[in-house]
């Protein structure tokens, strides 16, 4: 298994999280990419809860996890420790141009025309839930979000993967569609659906969510 006590590749990820974004939270990401190239890594656990120290938050400013360190560069956000993993290995990054900057673009478009909208669903429905506004906001949320996923399934069409193999890109919008694992939104989406059921089929992704659940029976480093 790529998690390995003596790695030089270090992820920060939480000790544990409430219930309802338990495999959802992102270091993920970072988690499955590794996988998929079979790479080792450390995971340094995080009390949720726990203030960071000036010393974590040099290295994550926002006190957040993911952060990731292999010894050469020390990085936060999901999205760029991704492209730093795909320029490293094209299972996860197309060495044809075409196709890498489409997964580039993907990759770009599940973080910011795609997660907003959908994660306003999940703040709503779990951080938010049994406040008056909430329950009058959720519509137009939804319509919001409606109109993201009706873009992105046109934009997927017939094909398996975003930007042609299975890419960086995949990994952010699958793990993007899951946070609506809670509604029955994506059954009015089925070549979405089909598609988010395809990500998490991969040996790599299955593996991945195993040891992020696991961790989270652990006690923070």
């Amino acid at each position: 298994m790529p998690q390995c006590d003596s790695a030089s590749t270090v992820l920060t990820a939480y000790a544990d999280v409430p219930a309802p974004v338990r495999g959802q939270v992102r270091d993920l990401r970072i988690r499955w990419a590794l996988q998929e190239i079979d790479r080792d890594y450390r995971v340094e656990l995080l009390d949720v809860f726990t203030p960071r120290p000036d010393s974590y938050k040099s290295w994550q400013p926002f006190g957040q996890v993911p952060a990731f360190d292999d010894g050469r560069q020390r990085l936060f956000e999901s999205g760029a420790i991704l492209l730093y993993l795909g320029e490293q290995d094209a299972r996860l990054l197309p060495v044809d141009p075409t196709a890498r900057w489409q997964a580039i673009t993907w990759l770009l478009a599940a973080l910011n025309s795609v997660e907003p909208f959908i994660g306003q669903i999940g703040m709503l429905d779990f951080f938010q839930a049994g406040k008056p506004w909430a329950k009058e906001a959720r519509p137009s949320a939804l319509k919001l979000v409606e109109a993201r996923l009706s873009a992105t399934e046109a934009a997927l069409g017939e094909a398996d993967w975003l930007a042609g193999p299975f890419s960086i890109a995949d990994i952010v919008m699958i793990t993007v569609l899951r946070i609506l694992d809670h509604t029955p939104i994506l059954r009015d989406y089925p070549a979405l659906a089909a598609y988010k059921t395809r990500g998490e089929s991969r040996p790599a992704f299955r593996r991945a969510l195993a040891e992020q659940l696991e961790s989270y029976a652990s006690p923070a480093n």
